[in-house]
């Protein structure tokens, strides 16, 4: 098979067919299709095969993908995903980001696509007024919550050091005290993993806790700003924490912030979107008033992966951090936007496309009718679980997130512990509905995150349904 050294209308036709078919095909069968299929290892494994030194052709490597590819796949799109926290894709960004896929564009900068450029600043501009941020400041579309969260965490870096007399990005951290970092038990591993990469230490931030759950213990917090005597210092305030939804009280921290002049991060991967509605945005009071924000596209928003934002309200500092210069660039100082000197990235592809797509199609009453329907939906798996004899509800639910055990009573709490991890581990096996397990004060729960568009009532009465028959199986085996 000849190299593809030149353009061939009717090769890229018939891919873009193959394509287009079995993706109808798939959506037609995504609300009711099971979430993994029971081959799905031995499946992906057959693709480990030797390099051919002929290759078999576009038309041929996309029906092989799609043929022996399926079975591979997880329907996380689907609304029967309930494990981490993974949104689908509304029809409009989804469409949009085949778009920005077939226009192929570079979004460094306005010379390299003055449409993907302005479609960021438009929807960003669109999230914060969505979100009640402040209008004014900077922002940057990222790959998700875990590069959002570095690109703030980044520029509390930079604004630490100027405290200092130091330029950071310039000049290293070399001769500079240790950033003090204050957060709660509710501190994600995306933050942590961040403050590896910026060179601060996976172990920089303190957790004050007030109980085995992780709730900030706030007065310790405002002990140790105090003991700082001035000094300045980081705090990570958590909108949605991964096993109950619960929230740290952002409001609090943003007056101790104010009182001894501290950097206020948010981090709300998907607790954010709380904001969005009147019967929720109570638990993100006071984020308005963060010097850095983080949110995922995909997760509540139902943009498709990858997509995240970062909302800094100095704009300089995320200029002053990631501003890059070359001959063969545009200045950094240039008027015209340059993406690639506010963020990490220099080559990123047209997310723009996508948040905008949806943004526009859906507005602001769409975006809310969406958070609201998973609020209704995390409430009825609630009312399931508490009217099961069989089943605990280990938490309270502010959001979307049902975290509960299987529980029959009679049985050693050593063996309940043992049951509901193979409980865990038989949902993801059995594939026709998909949620993981986490450690809630000492006990192994399940903990479903609703939060994809397509998710209905019918699927929260299947899930419970599925749970109890695995859960009983492995009981009386």
């Amino acid at each position: 098979m000849p190299a593809p050294h030149h353009p061939n209308r009717s090769e890229i036709l018939a891919v873009l067919g193959a394509v287009h078919e079995e993706t109808l095909r798939f959506l037609d069968d995504l609300d009711e299709r099971p979430v993994r299929n029971p081959g799905a290892d031995s499946a992906a494994r057959r693709f480990d095969v030797p390099f051919d030194e002929q290759g078999a052709g576009a038309l041929g490597a996309l029906q092989e993908l799609i043929d022996q590819g399926m079975d591979a796949t997880i329907a996380s799109a689907g609304p029967r995903f309930y494990h981490y926290v993974i949104g689908g894709q509304t029809p409009a960004s989804l469409a949009a980001d085949w778009w920005a896929s077939s226009l192929d564009q570079l979004s460094s900068s306005w010379v390299t696509s003055p449409l993907a450029a302005q479609l960021e600043i438009v929807s960003l501009a669109w999230l914060r007024e969505l979100f009640g941020l402040p209008a004014q400041g900077s922002g940057y579309i990222t790959t998700g919550a875990m590069m959002a969260n570095f690109t703030g965490l980044a520029a509390a870096r930079q604004w630490w050091g100027h405290r200092h007399g130091v330029d950071v990005a310039q000049e290293g951290l070399h001769d500079l005290p240790r950033m003090p970092v204050f957060s709660s038990g509710y501190l994600h591993a995306a933050s942590i993993k961040a403050l590896a990469m910026l060179g601060l230490g996976r172990d920089a931030a303190r957790k004050f806790e007030r109980d085995r759950v992780g709730r900030l213990d706030l007065e310790a917090l405002e002990r140790a700003l105090a003991e700082l005597q001035g000094q300045p210092a980081v705090l990570i305030g958590n909108a949605g924490e991964v096993n109950a939804g619960d929230f740290d009280p952002i409001a609090e921290m943003a007056d101790l912030a104010e009182r001894y002049g501290a950097w206020l991060h948010v981090d709300g991967a998907f607790g954010l979107f709380a904001a969005t509605s009147p019967r929720s945005a109570h638990l993100v009071r006071g984020v308005e008033r963060a010097h850095s924000v983080t949110v995922d596209g995909h997760k509540w928003l139902n943009v498709p992966y990858d997509c995240g934002y970062s909302f800094v309200q100095d704009a300089d500092l995320l200029a002053q951090t990631f501003k890059m210069s070359a001959a063969y660039l545009l200045d950094p100082d240039d008027p015209v936007p340059i993406a690639c000197n506010l963020g990490p990235e220099s080559s990123r592809r047209a997310r723009s496309f996508a948040t905008w797509a949806t943004l526009r199609a859906y507005g602001k009453s769409g975006c809310r009718e969406m958070v609201e329907g998973h609020l209704d939906r995390a409430q009825e798996l609630a009312a399931l679980v508490e009217r099961s004899p069989e089943l605990e509800l280990l938490a309270p639910v502010p959001l979307n997130i049902v975290c509960f055990r299987y529980n029959p009573g009679g049985i050693p709490e050593s063996e309940l512990q043992r049951l509901n991890q193979e409980l865990g581990q038989a949902i993801l096996e059995d594939g026709r509905v998909y949620a993981g397990t986490t450690v809630h004060e000492g006990k192994v729960a399940l903990r479903p995150a609703i939060v994809n568009w397509r998710t209905r009532p019918e699927d929260i009465e299947l899930f419970v349904r599925v749970v109890l028959e695995l859960a009983t199986n492995l009981a009386a085996g």
